[in-house]
């Protein structure tokens, strides 16, 4: 199963992306991870559909007083581009 997600809110600056590969890599999940222009973070991640949601709760719970998410919105698909690995894309 494949999710893309962008994230909306203080998300740029402070870390966040680090710490999305950071979760994603404790579920298992291969992907990426970048900054949009319009301040958003966007990322795309492969596993079961249970590691997605439980990395998605994560991403929900307080990570550090700088990150603050305002929004998010998931575009869940069943088929899968085949990623290896984990990456912060720049």
């Amino acid at each position: 199963m494949n999710a893309r997600i962008i994230v909306s809110g203080r998300v740029q600056g402070v870390g966040f992306r680090y710490t999305v590969m950071q979760k994603a890599l404790e579920q298992g999940l291969n992907g990426w991870v970048r900054n949009n222009e319009d301040g958003t973070v966007e990322m795309e991640v492969e596993g079961t559909k249970e590691k997605i949601e439980t990395f998605i709760h994560s991403l929900n719970k307080r990570l550090n007083p700088f990150i603050k998410i305002t929004d998010m919105k998931i575009e869940y698909k069943e088929e899968e581009a085949g990623y290896k690995d984990f990456r912060i894309r720049y």
